[in-house]
């Protein structure tokens, strides 16, 4: 499984109020993305920063989404551009299924 944390700093903090329905407004851009198994917003507790952790089946459908259409997206919605790290994540701990996985 591929992680990729996605982060960018704000122009001007918001509340988590603002976040929340600011959130909500671009979820339905990600649902039913191929390769797309979850995807958590963030927001710093300073407001100053935003961002998400998103849960892929591989590198190769994380990088379909990033594409410069998605970071002009991100750049005219936050007024910032966005990073991107990705991480491979070879154990995940489930505790909602009970279960440890194991990647090949």
């Amino acid at each position: 499984m591929i992680v990729t944390l996605t982060s960018f700093a704000l122009p001007a903090p918001i509340t988590r109020e603002q976040a929340r329905d600011i959130f909500l407004a671009t979820a339905p851009t990600y649902r039913g993305v191929p390769g797309l198994l979850r995807k958590h917003y963030l927001l710093s507790e300073d407001g100053r920063t935003a961002g998400g952790v998103y849960f892929w089946t591989s590198r190769a459908a994380a990088e379909a989404l990033y594409t410069d259409a998605w970071r002009a997206f991100v750049r005219g919605k936050y007024g910032t551009p966005p990073s991107v790290t990705y991480f491979d994540s070879p154990v995940v701990v489930d505790n909602v299924a009970q279960e440890t996985l194991a990647g090949g």
